[in-house]
This record gives C-alpha cells, structure tokens and sequence, in this order.
C-alpha cells in the first residue's frame, strides 16, 4: 500500500495546480493532520447578490443531486462559506466536526487545497480528488470547484463546489457544475442591470437638486457628479465606499470625516430602494472657522494669540497628516525639509509672510530639524499678540534638547502619536484600508494568514513601512488573495518576535542556512543536518522560523 504524501516533493506526479497548491499551503503553515481550529465562522450577508442570484439554480441543481450523496458548497469573494447542502447527514457531521461552517474562510491559508480556496487562487475551475487534499481530513473527498464571475466587471464574486466521498465521484460533474455556474452568472447580470437602473435614476434626480458632491455606489459600480471629482481624491472615495459597505436603514444617516486634505465633510448617506446595497452619499465641506456676518465682527483686538499645539511621536505615526487636521483653514505648512533643501533664508521670509495673518493657521513640520537660528525666529512669533493658529510637530518630546525643547514647551496643547508596534489591534483595518488605495481591483485583499502576520510585526518604520509593505505585495497580484508569501521574507513572522538565547540563535542560523541550501525542501534540510523530519519541524515551530 503506498505511504501517504506528507509534502508537495512526495508528488512527483501531482497536477501542476496541485503541487503549486501544497507548496502554498505548507509555506503558510497549514497542519496537515490536525483540525482545522483556526476556522472561525463569522457573519454572513444573506440577502447579497451572490446569494440571491445563486439560490433558485442551487436549488434546482440540488434536487437532481438527491440521493446521490453528493453536496454543494457556496463561497463567497472572500472565499467564506455562504450556503451549504448535504444530501448524506454523516458528511454533514463530518464538516461540522471540522468546522466548515457558514462564514467560515476557506482559503488555502488556513485549510490548505480545497476546492473552493484553490480556486481562489487559481482563477479557474478545479478538479481536486481524495489524496490530493492537503488536509488528510479532507482526503475521503473529491471536489470540483468552479469559479462565479460577474458577466460585466469579470470579477470573482465566489466559488461553487460540488463533493462527493471518492469512491462515488463522477467524471460528470465538471460539466454539471459549469452549467449550473452559468446559470448564476446570468441571473447575476439581470440582477446588476434592475438594481443599476434604480441606482442612476437615483443619482441623476439627486444631481439635479443639490451644489454639493453627489456619488452613488453600488455593489460593481461608481457614479459621481463633477462637484465630487473636483472635490474628492481617490481616497476619499475608497474611504466612502468602505461606508458604503454598511448602507443604514430606511431614511437619512449623517456622518463626519476627514477628507484626504485633511478639510473635514459632513456626509448624507440615503439608501436606494430598488438598488442591491446601493446608497447616494452627498458631501459638503465643513466650514472651520468662526462665521461672521458684518453686524458680529468683534470691535476689539484679542489679548493675544492661543498658544501652539505640539504634536509629537516617532517618524513615520502620522503626526503631520495630525498636525494638518488639527489646524484651522486656510492653513500654510513649512516643513523643515525644505528649509535643507531651498535654503534657511528663504524659508524664513515664508514663515514671516505666513505669520503676518490673523487667521487662519501655520503648521511648522518637524521643529527638531531646525537650526537654532530658525528655531530662535520661531520662537519670537510665537510671542506675536496677532497671528495665525501655530501647530508643531516634533519627534518625541523626551529626545528634543536645546531650542527645540524650548520651542516644544510653548506649546500648551499637545498630543503624543503612538508607535504602529503599541497599537497592533489598529494594525489589520490599517492594513485594509491603504490596501484599498493602491490596489489594482476590488477583488485584491488581504488573506487572514497575511494579516496576522502584519499585526504581529514591530513596525520599526511605523505607519510609513506598513504602507511601503502594502504597496510591495498590491504590485504582485492583479487581483484575488494577498498570502504570507507575497510578504517580503522579513514581514512573514506569524508572532511576536523574542530574543533568542546564544544556543537558539546558533540552531535558527542553521535550520535556516540549511532550508535555504534546499530551496526549501525540508526532506532535504533534515538529511543534511542529520536530524528527522519531525524533529526538524518541532524546532522551526519552536524557533518560530517562516517564509520556507
């Protein structure tokens, strides 16, 4: 009989997409014996398109599967459970033991091959039978995944998957499952053209009637009037879109944000009847300053000016985007880096143009990198009676020495930005949304596997190094899942890193050295340093060690 595979080099045979598989699976540390406790069925949306569309074919395709045994498997576009059928109560049982719930994630990440995750990853339908499972737990099954795409936006929408225990699966059912696909696929397409109509009658009545930016958003469209492309960046809509994930009830739902240039807006956000999670955002700017009609301008001279405001933290937290919220318009920023740049002389008849005004505000970027001498000419229009808001940025407050320790302790309203490392939780909607900003389609995110990883990094670089890090891995995939491996190598580390003793250092460098001579292959790493297989992987859980 033979032996069980154990990794992708015990299948010198396997299917292209298969070894690829294993070999993603394994790099993300997927348990090949054990269960699949890191499934975590979350919440589902059962009135989406996807569901919609799908459940009259599922239902036809389901009753002529009766009897046979057979079961089908919805996912959704993150590659989450969202319908299950089980003709065979036993294999239900079976996936409920494992987990494979509705809302639970399905990628190869955390299961390993699949048919609905492979598929994910693949863009196309596959044919997985029993041993070529990843999961011995799955190796009872054959599946046949195919993927749904929207017929306009050509966009995965989900994954449908037929299974069968091995000794009853069908050549047949390929074909099956890419006609009960197109069926989907159809009925999705007459879905987006009702729900699109309502959504452009919308708009266009709300254009009509309204001087303020107008968008409409639905589930593969984006509509907006010229006052928003004048208005908002791309940022702004892809922030506004995120809103419009979670479209409110009936009636009118107000919210505030800060827009990229840092002006805040008030937002409306109605929903559209008619049109599948569609909603009409209309967005005006919100004024800072002080409203004054000609019989209410003060008659007298204020005493003096507020004091500054310092906002202080490491390079990299956003204290300057901080900095640019908190000052009231119109706002003039100088960074220091420019007076390196264009010389001190010049930067400092800006600054005393900019401070001649009454209004307004001045942000001075960076008060540590000035010279003393523009540093001693801060400090004397910091005295000024009449002058703009002042609003200073600074690294720590501990490390400024000198005169701009002087300069800091003007400054009676202060805000300290945090390292990325001290707000890990933050770190994965972070993530998320610079993700949205710089990839290359919607259907590019961020697999779980991949996210954790993020949250467990130190973030040296803070908010600047998770941003050069999105921006490394949205330039490797066109669309579907970002994984651990499209990290580069140093972000891959899955938990807090800890110092490791003299002895754990040396074993780590020689694991290492040795997997990297393999390419890999931990077969290969274990013969050459004399060890077994199931010691080598006890230590690189051990010691922690990714990225092979």
């Amino acid at each position: 009989m033979p032996r069980p595979a154990t990794s992708y080099d015990d299948l010198p045979d396997a299917r292209p997409d298969i070894a690829a598989s294993w070999r993603r699976a394994s790099l993300a540390g997927v348990d090949r014996t054990g269960s699949f406790e890191r499934l975590v069925p979350g919440d589902i949306d059962r009135h989406s398109s996807l569901l919609v569309g799908a459940a009259p074919v599922l239902e036809q395709l389901e009753s002529s599967l009766a009897g046979t045994g057979y079961s089908t498997i919805l996912g959704d576009r993150e590659c989450r459970i969202v319908r299950r059928w089980f003709d065979d109560p036993t294999t239900r049982e079976g996936f409920d033991l494992l987990n494979i719930r509705e809302g639970a994630s399905m990628l190869e990440d955390t299961i390993g091959t699949n048919g609905l995750g492979t598929v994910f990853e693949t863009r196309h339908p596959v044919v997985i039978h029993g041993p070529e499972h990843f999961a011995e737990s799955l190796r009872r099954f054959s599946c046949y995944g195919h993927p749904i795409r929207h017929p306009l936006t050509r966009r995965i929408e989900g994954v449908l998957d037929i299974s069968a225990v091995v000794e009853t699966a069908s050549p047949l059912l390929p074909p099956l499952i890419a006609r009960a696909v197109h069926d989907i696929e159809q009925r999705l397409l007459g879905g987006s053209r009702i729900s699109e109509k309502s959504l452009l009658a919308a708009f266009q009545e709300a254009s009509g009637h309204s001087r303020h930016a107008v968008l409409a958003i639905g589930e593969s469209i984006v509509m907006c009037n010229q006052a928003a492309s004048d208005l908002l960046s791309s940022s702004d809509i892809a922030l506004l879109r995120v809103l419009a994930e979670d479209p409110p009830g009936a009636g009118e739902s107000a919210l505030r944000v800060t827009l990229e240039t840092g002006r805040p807006a008030d937002v409306t956000v109605t929903r559209v009847p008619g049109a599948r999670r569609g909603v009409l955002l209309q967005v005006a700017e919100r004024a800072t300053g002080p409203h004054l009609t000609p019989t209410t301008i003060p008659t007298t001279v204020p005493l003096r000016a507020p004091a500054p405001t310092l906002v202080s933290g490491p390079p990299g937290t956003g204290r300057s985007t901080r900095a640019r919220e908190l000052a009231v318009l119109p706002a003039k920023v100088m960074r220091a880096a420019t007076a390196l740049l264009e010389g001190e002389a010049a930067w400092a008849q800006e600054l005393e143009r900019a401070m001649k005004r009454s209004g307004g505000s001045v942000v001075v970027d960076g008060i540590d990198l000035l010279s003393d001498e523009l540093l001693d000419l801060v400090i004397e229009l910091v005295d000024r009676r009449t002058r703009p808001q002042l609003v200073l940025t600074s690294g720590p407050v501990e490390g400024l020495t000198g005169r701009a320790a002087t300069l800091a302790a003007t400054a009676i309203t202060r805000e300290v930005m945090r390292p990325l490392a001290s707000r890990r939780t933050e770190i994965p909607d972070l993530a998320v949304s610079m993700l949205g900003a710089v990839a290359a389609s919607d259907s590019v995110h961020l697999t779980p596997g991949a996210l954790h990883a993020l949250a467990a990094h130190d973030w040296p670089g803070n908010l600047r190094e998770l941003k050069a890090v999105i921006a490394h891995a949205a330039a490797l995939r066109s669309c579907g899942g970002i994984a651990l491996t499209d990290l580069p190598e140093p972000y891959r580390v899955t938990g807090p890193a800890k110092p490791l003793a003299g002895l754990d250092r040396a074993e780590h460098d020689a694991i290492v050295a040795a997997l990297r001579a393999a390419d890999g292959n931990k077969v290969q790493a274990a013969r050459d340093l004399g060890v077994s297989r199931t010691t080598l992987y006890a230590r690189i859980r051990q010691l922690r060690i990714t990225g092979f």
